[in-house]
């Protein structure tokens, strides 16, 4: 009889996106899932989980352990663990990258900066929680003004020839400058292009970006551009991880697998 080797969890609820990652017990991803997190936490933590299992081609008894994070993770009712985002996130980050780094999360409706030491220990971290603007929420509230579909976001940034500054931080007041540029002709990749500028400004001004960058989150994961900018404006090649939406879900995974073999 095969034995069937044990695999390990990783649930990330946030405000946007619910992120299920498998892995098995030498830490290699087996399947992923993202959906909307929509507002039952609960049930969407059933849902993303399923999607996993059956992309991995594998049945629930086969999980050893699950671990939640993110900002819905106490609602994930069949979890073994709960950890925090940032933690999650830091151990996703040094899986790949096992050095100092300045970790920049940009994600759904806030943005996080973890500064990690070479055991991937966090030695702080800024979050912005106040506002959207500079999130993913941000972009997606342009897109929907524009009436622009968001995987096109990317490609029209890039191949625009132009750049607008966009004046105002503020998401409501953006989307009225925006609008009224867009009113007067003004190039629509340009302004899409000043949006990703606008977005990166904001995280690059949130805390000291020092040493080793690294970025994650569904935004630099579906829009490299960001990733491009933020090199630009700190005179350094930016690391991004692979699968870098799910980083804290695998975070996660990972945390499952020491926790299930030495519990605290």
């Amino acid at each position: 009889m095969v034995e069937m080797k044990p695999l390990f969890v990783g649930i990330d609820i946030g405000s946007t996106t619910a992120k299920a990652v498998i892995i098995d017990a030498e830490g290699v991803i087996i399947a992923q899932a993202i959906q909307r997190s929509g507002y039952d936490f609960a049930a969407v933590s059933e849902s993303v989980l399923a999607e996993a299992l059956e992309s991995a081609g594998s049945k629930r008894d086969r999980v050893a352990a699950v671990t939640s994070t993110g900002y819905g993770r106490r609602n994930v009712e069949f979890a073994d663990f709960q950890r925090t985002e940032i933690l999650c996130h830091a151990k996703g980050v040094h899986h790949y990258f096992p050095e100092p780094v300045t970790v920049v999360d940009i994600g759904g409706q806030d943005n996080k900066i973890i500064h990690l030491g070479a055991q991937g220990e966090r030695l702080n971290f800024t979050m912005n929680r106040k506002c959207a603007a500079g999130t993913g929420a941000f972009i997606e509230e342009i897109a929907y003004r524009l009436d622009l579909k968001l995987e096109d976001l990317n490609g029209m940034a890039e191949a625009s020839a132009t750049e607008v500054a966009i004046g105002s931080f503020c998401t409501v007041f953006s989307c009225t400058e925006i609008l009224g540029m867009a009113r007067r002709g003004t190039p629509i990749g340009g302004i899409i292009k000043g949006v990703f500028r606008s977005v990166v400004k904001r995280v690059s001004e949130m805390d000291a970006l020092d040493g080793k960058v690294v970025m994650t989150g569904g935004v630099v994961a579906h829009n490299p551009i960001v990733r491009v900018m933020l090199g630009e404006a700190l005179g350094c090649e930016v690391g991004v991880p692979p699968h870098p939406q799910v980083i804290g879900a695998l975070g996660a995974a990972l945390i499952a697998g020491e926790l299930s073999v030495d519990p605290v």
